[in-house]
């Protein structure tokens, strides 16, 4: 294994990139020549050759090819895209808001410092008998000279030369070998770092061995979102085009008929999301597992989630026993009874650099946003878009319409952006890689469906406008920059809540962390900015909840049509199952929190699962928002009233530090205990006079005045005193007997 591994090709896509940079420096080159020496020439030469190979190079990413254009999607729904309404709204503007930053004061940079962290948590290790489910993996290179040293065939090794890979990476190196014998893996890699590579190409090697003449579905590869299965069928056209194996590619949001009749054609490799899949299997004809020889997931860790262990667990099923399995992930999960639950056989644990989680070439900051600034983040944000981070960027929201509404203030700020979230159609989702891939826009807002595997190369920096829910979801995200060596910026947004996941990035991330403090005065502009945007980001709103209401009514009414045009054939058709129903869905949710909280109380720890993080999270956002908009009176009051609860806190954390005895009494009310007291005054009076017992009544006399003296007798003249006042205020006159047996329910005494 080499620890120092250099990353030789330069990109897939950066050739694209950077042609104009080439043409910079071709002009450059000759006045050095004429001063330049021979060897100087020589070298110049081997630069064009160099240049040259790069350019006849491909790119293995293309979004645009799987569906139809946004513009036409638009026309077919007679609807208008944001940036058309953007640019209404700018039209419509009196006044241009972004004049105001001209004359700002670009003198007043952003401070660094270094981050200290307050306090050291302790290393968690992982439990578990993982190496003995685990084969030994000794012996395994993790370096190798070029793709033939692989066993790799010509077809393949030509379509590598086609991409530009010339070295492979140390994944690569160590999993071809391997995945060719036809062994089980459980590999984790560094964010770019060629995982795909390396479990396409032994894939395919294997697949040119294939029996022709009868056709079947033979490789599975899952992944769990959209882009990243349309990024993995895209790499696989590539790496097969000199080859005569087809891929097929089945995911949600694309047409159900076309991935219908491209299953039934029986394609060796299907790349699909696991919902999808399982609606096809179940509901499409002629569609099975039976012939299926490899599995693979990518993004492991994320699949055998709460959220898709489920349909996993289901394709597992449909799965032969008999397969090769392998799964991929850059933070791989050391759950060993999820993975016994996915029938694998001895699987080898390859780790190609286990030392460090993300790369060395990574800077990372985080802005501190304290309790009282949480409103001015978004200004914070474009301060530093707008001044720092300029083109290339990559920004994390927290929700879909919190990605949304980013997207509307840049595009009325005059700044170049596209988003990325799940409220858009998969045409826009796509759409906005590509223009994000090919530069037309300077910044991809997006939310955590893009925080995995998309390998966008020239991305420079990603910030985290919303903090991650945890550590493994921050090196995901920060992977999508410093990919295969280059530099990469990463800034996280950290408020008082965040401290836990700042304490662990700061300990667990391999990097010394850099705390940036954005310039107040840029902030105090762009925010003015912004509140003056309000009015025309509100009209963009109403526009689009326009737009929405007539398209749900059209459909309802084209849905009433085809209903009474083509009732017959619609009832016809047979209903389209799913493998579980709602109600086990709910209960299978539950039963998982239970198991969930069960470890974390045996292990002594108390965690809460990463969508209550987020829940509490969003619950504590909707609350500052509804304070955004109150009167200054009252927000102050409310701090001041949140002030006092955790003073009061404190002090009741305090109480609870001193003794069991002393806890009991506080815990105690003063009703309660006198209410306790006089039932037992009442219930040995009773005992007397009935004379059961006597003897005990004596030794109890004689007890007393050890145990209680004055206490008893002060608390039973006081309630009978009270009860002999109030007695003839309810039932008149009379009724002497009922005065002494007169303790009947404690809450008489509550009402005093």
């Amino acid at each position: 294994m080499s620890p120092s591994f250099v990353f030789e090709p330069p990109s897939d896509e950066e050739i694209e990139h950077s042609e104009r940079e080439e043409e910079e420096e071709d002009e450059e080159e000759p006045e050095e020549a004429e001063s330049g020496s021979d060897s100087d020439s020589e070298e110049e030469g081997r630069h064009k050759e160099a240049r040259v190979s790069k350019k006849k190079t491909q790119s293995p990413w293309d979004f645009a090819k799987y569906t139809e254009s946004v513009a036409e999607e638009h026309a077919r729904r007679s609807t208008t895209s944001v940036d058309e309404k953007i640019s209404k709204a700018l039209r419509q503007r009196s006044t241009p808001l972004v004049a105001e930053l001209d004359h700002s004061s670009e003198s007043e940079l952003d401070e660094q410092e270094d981050y200290k962290p307050d306090e050291e948590d302790e290393e968690e290790g992982y439990g578990g008998d993982s190496k003995s489910f685990f084969a030994p993996s000794d012996g395994t290179s993790f370096h190798a000279d070029s793709f033939l040293q692989l066993n790799l065939s010509r077809p393949l090794l030509r379509a590598c030369e086609a991409l530009g890979y010339a070295k492979p990476t140390p994944i690569q190196a160590a999993c071809i070998p391997l995945a060719l014998s036809g062994r089980d893996i459980c590999g984790s890699a560094i964010t770019g770092s060629g995982k795909t590579a390396a479990f396409a190409l032994p894939t395919l090697e294997r697949l040119l061995f294939r029996p022709k003449r009868m056709r079947a579905i033979r490789v599975l590869i899952l992944t769990p979102t959209r882009e990243l299965a349309v990024q993995v069928h895209s790499m696989i056209e590539k790496l097969a085009q000199f080859t005569d194996i087809r891929c097929c590619l089945v995911v949600g949001g694309l047409s159900t008929k076309v991935q219908e009749v491209a299953l039934r054609s029986m394609p060796d490799i299907v790349v699909a999301t696991p919902g999808r899949m399982i609606d096809h299997l179940r509901n499409a004809m002629s569609v099975d597992l039976d012939d299926l020889a490899v599995l693979i997931l990518d993004e492991a860790d994320r699949l055998l989630e709460l959220g898709f262990n489920a349909e996993i667990q289901e394709l597992v099923r449909l799965c032969p026993k008999k397969r090769q399995t392998m799964l991929f992930s850059a933070t791989m999960t050391e759950e060993v009874d999820e993975l016994i639950k996915l029938s694998l056989s001895k699987p080898l644990r390859l780790s190609a650099d286990p030392s460090t989680k993300r790369p060395a070439t990574l800077t990372e900051e985080v802005v501190r946003i304290r309790r009282m600034r949480e409103v001015n983040q978004e200004a914070v944000l474009l301060a530093m878009c707008s001044k720092t981070f300029t083109s290339k960027v990559i920004i994390f929201s927290g929700t879909k319409q919190a990605a949304h509404r980013l997207k509307i203030i840049f595009g009325l700020a005059g700044i170049k952006a596209a988003e990325l979230h799940g409220n858009l159609t998969q045409a826009q989702r796509l759409e906005a890689l590509e223009q994000f891939r090919k530069q037309q826009v300077d910044f991809l807002v997006a939310t955590d469906v893009a925080a995995r595997g998309l390998d966008i190369i020239g991305v420079q920096t990603v910030i985290n406008f919303a903090c991650p829910r945890d550590l493994t979801s921050y090196v995901h995200r920060v992977g999508r920059t410093a990919r295969a060596g280059r530099e990469g910026y990463a800034v996280t947004f950290v408020t008082d809540n965040d401290r836990s996941l700042l304490k662990a990035i700061a300990k667990r991330a391999g990097s010394k962390l850099k705390s940036r403090i954005v310039a107040e005065q840029s902030i105090l502009k762009w925010s003015h900015i912004i509140e003056q945007m309000e009015d025309q980001i509100d009209e963009v709103l109403r526009e689009e909840s326009e737009e929405r209401i007539l398209r749900k009514a059209e459909m309802e009414a084209t849905k009433a049509e085809n209903m009474i045009e083509h009732k017959d054939e619609i009832f016809s058709r047979p209903k389209r199952t799913w493998f579980v129903t709602e109600k086990e869905k709910k209960l299978a949710a539950k039963a998982a929190k239970a198991s969930s909280q069960e470890k974390n109380k045996s292990s002594g720890k108390e965690v809460i699962s990463a969508e209550q993080a987020e829940d509490l999270r969003m619950k504590e956002k909707r609350k500052r928002e509804r304070e955004k908009h109150l009167p200054r009176k009252k927000r102050r009051k409310l701090e001041a009233a949140r002030e006092m609860l955790e003073d009061e806190e404190q002090d009741g954390n305090q109480v609870e530090a001193k003794g069991t005895n002393k806890k009991e009494k506080g815990g105690l009310s003063l009703v309660d205990l006198a209410y306790r007291r006089a039932k037992a005054v009442k219930a040995v009076k009773k005992a007397v006079d009935s004379g059961k017992i006597v003897k005990k009544s004596q030794k109890k006399s004689s007890n007393v005045p050890r145990k209680t003296p004055s206490r008893t007798e002060e608390m039973r003249d006081l309630f009978q005193t009270d009860m002999k006042d109030k007695k003839p205020k309810r039932r008149g006159v009379g009724g002497g007997k009922k005065v002494k047996s007169s303790f009947k329910s404690k809450s008489r005494y509550k009402r005093k």
